[in-house]
């Protein structure tokens, strides 16, 4: 599975959000939600809808099913002017992101994610970046479709090196 990295421009979404953790997931309840009340959002921009995750920067250390997390369901907007009742806001912020094409339904997600940290990006020039991870949900999203669609974005920056090319040409002292 190939990534294409892109520059994300700052993103103005607004929607819904709830705190969960992989073993009390509750994204079917917050997207239930979101849905019956997002013709209410004036203001959006297209129909794509962004479902995205705000971890704790130590939340990658030691994976931990329990550990808790943000989950948003959220569509753009041209701006915060008009807000519904209920609802919230949250800004992107810019920055580059790998994203992959998932293709499948709900159920092949952990083999992605799985690969997408255990084989990409270690094997990749990026680490992992501190800002919000999500799903764009477009024309081709078909929820828990074997035929559905959607793009995975997961924040990335370029990679530190642990030591200076040149000491490994160097002899020793």
């Amino acid at each position: 599975m190939q990534a294409r990295i892109e520059t994300l421009s700052e993103t103005k979404l607004i929607g819904k959000h709830m705190t969960m953790s992989l073993s009390d997931n509750k994204t079917g309840e917050l997207w239930r939600s979101f849905m019956l009340r997002r013709k209410e959002i004036q203001n959006n921009i297209g129909t794509t809808l962004y479902s995205m995750q705000v971890y704790d920067p130590s939340y990658f250390i030691h994976f931990d099913p329990n550990k808790i997390f943000e989950k948003w369901a959220t569509i753009e907007v041209t701006d915060f002017e008009t807000v519904p009742d209920g609802m919230e806001t949250i800004t992107l912020s810019s920055g580059l992101y790998a994203v992959f094409i998932h293709k499948g339904d709900a159920s092949t997600g952990p083999q992605i994610f799985r690969y997408i940290f255990e084989t990409w990006l270690p094997g990749s020039e990026y680490v992992l970046d501190h800002r919000p991870h999500f799903e764009k949900l477009g024309e081709k999203y078909k929820n828990n479709d074997p035929d559905s669609e959607e793009e995975i974005w997961i924040p990335v920056k370029p990679g530190v090196l642990t030591h200076p090319p040149e000491a490994e040409n160097m002899p020793d002292p």
